[in-house]
This record gives structure tokens, C-alpha cells and sequence, in this order.
């Protein structure tokens, strides 16, 4: 539970994911999500009896908070654990077919980032978010803690390849994200200090375009070969000698922008 890359490792590859909260569990199971398990103290087995009656089969381990911070390797001040069962992810160009606002999160590493972006995307009516292949996972249980399980409420996928992505040896070359977004009739925006950048105000992301807005990790931001295979770079304009902003507060940003633009149509529930 305390070792990142193993557990970045292993859950996917096992096919689980684990929610904390009753909040973020309550969410994942009122979108589908099946339970494998429970853990919880015992002071949290009233609260939780509504949502565990629903799963008779499923068990529910129940023990004193000493003894689940030795297993877990640290406080469940959050209440309980749930292993789930990791759902199987829709094909892109499925989730590019319904939708007319993208996200796309290129190579974002921090998981508090990732949770705060779809959180983001939820609240302002993006209608579906893509993840480059080294992107954090989404499912991770700090993503989806910080998302506030809205991560199970945009759909959502993984890209095969990226501009900059390799592959395997002698396997065929998955097809490229961007050009999956411009066969699907997406513009590409890249969020990005270039020279030449729209600033955002002043771009077009009226109901006209389909646009996909992609964000780059702190630090180096997006990619040489994202920015070359971008339709055009947008910049948010900034004032008191602020280059930029973090990558999720950007995210909020770009996303009510868009909204705006739309006449506010297509916004999502805010998330509870």
C-alpha cells in the first residue's frame, strides 16, 4: 500500500483498484464498479452497512485501527478500504464518437494532479478524458481520492501510442493518438508558452470545434512532438510576473473556458 511503483505495477496487472472512503466507495459502486472486499475499523461498520448489504457475497474485514495501519502502513482516517475490481476500458475511438470536448493528459506522473484534473473535467462538462501511455494511473488510490471518485464519472481511456511513445520491437506501431483525434474531426490545442500561442480568451472553442486540449507534466510541460503535431498552442494569459500554473489549476482554467464558450451547455453535476 506504501510503495508507489509496485503498487502502479501490480494492481493492473492483477486487475484491482483500491478506493478509500466512504464518499469515493459509495461513488464507485453507485457507477458499477464491483467490490472485491472491504476493510474497514469497527467503528465505520454502521456507516458502511448500507453499501456492504448490497454485496452479500462479498467480505468485510473488520479490525482495530492499530492493526490496519500495520497492514496497510498507514491511519485510515478515511474509514474503510475497498479492493475493486479494475474496469475494462473503453476503446478511444468509442469515447471520441459521443464526445465533442477532450482532455488529454500527457505523461502527468503526479497522482494528486491526475485526481484534480478529472475532478475538474466532471464539474465544467468535459465530456471525456484521454491518458497518454505514461500518464499516472487514474485508478491509482490517490487519483481517485482527490478526484473524489469522479474518475468513475468521465469516461475515460488509454492511449496504445503518443507522438513521442515507443513500442515493443517487431509488434506493429499502435496507432497515434493525435491522429486518432483528428480522424475523429478533434482539433488539437496544446496548452503551452510558445512563441506564437493564442492566448486562451482569443482562441476559438465555440461550439463549432471539436477540441482537444492537452496538458503537459510540471516542469518540462508537453512534449517537442506534441507541440509539432498540434493544430495550434494556446497560452493562458497571466499577470503579475507569473509565467504559469499548475498544471490542475490550468486544467480548471482551459476546461470553464470551453463551457463558457459552449453557452454553458453540457456541464456536469459538481461532484458531492
Amino acid at each position: 500500500m506504501t510503495d508507489v511503483r509496485l503498487r502502479s505495477r501490480l494492481e493492473p496487472e492483477r486487475g484491482v483498484f483500491m478506493a478509500e472512503s466512504y464518499e469515493v466507495i459509495s461513488r464507485a459502486l453507485d457507477a458499477g464498479m464491483r467490490p472485491l472486499s472491504f476493510l474497514m475499523a469497527p467503528k465505520w461498520v454502521e456507516r458502511f452497512a448500507p453499501l456492504v448489504d448490497r454485496f452479500p457475497e462479498v467480505p468485510v474485514y473488520v479490525g482495530e485501527e492499530g492493526l490496519l495501519e500495520e497492514l496497510t502502513g498507514f491511519h485510515l482516517h478515511r474509514g474503510a478500504l475497498a479492493a475493486m475490481q479494475r474496469p475494462e476500458l473503453p476503446d478511444p475511438r468509442t469515447l471520441l464518437e459521443r464526445a465533442r470536448t477532450v482532455a488529454v493528459l500527457e505523461d502527468i506522473v503526479d497522482h494528486t494532479n491526475v485526481g484534480a484534473m478529472f475532478r475538474s473535467a466532471a464539474a465544467l462538462g468535459v465530456d471525456a478524458v484521454l491518458v497518454t501511455p505514461r500518464c499516472a494511473d487514474p485508478l491509482y488510490r490517490r487519483s481517485i481520492r482527490v478526484s473524489m471518485g469522479t474518475v468513475f464519472q468521465v469516461p475515460w481511456a488509454r492511449l496504445g501510442a503518443w507522438p513521442h511513445a515507443p513500442h515493443a520491437p517487431g509488434e506493429p506501431a499502435p496507432v497515434d493518438g493525435v491522429e486518432l483525434l483528428h480522424e475523429a474531426g478533434f482539433d488539437v490545442l496544446a496548452l503551452a508558452l510558445t512563441p506564437g500561442a493564442v492566448a486562451l480568451d482569443a482562441a476559438d472553442l465555440g461550439p463549432d470545434r471539436k477540441v482537444a486540449l492537452v496538458l503537459g507534466a510540471e516542469g518540462h510541460g508537453l512534449t517537442p512532438a506534441t507541440l509539432r503535431a498540434a493544430d495550434q498552442h494556446v497560452i493562458i494569459p497571466m499577470a503579475g510576473g507569473v509565467d504559469s500554473l499548475n498544471v490542475a489549476a490550468a486544467s480548471a482554467v482551459v476546461f470553464w473556458q470551453r463551457r463558457l464558450m459552449l453557452g454553458g451547455a453540457g456541464a456536469a453535476a459538481a461532484p458531492r
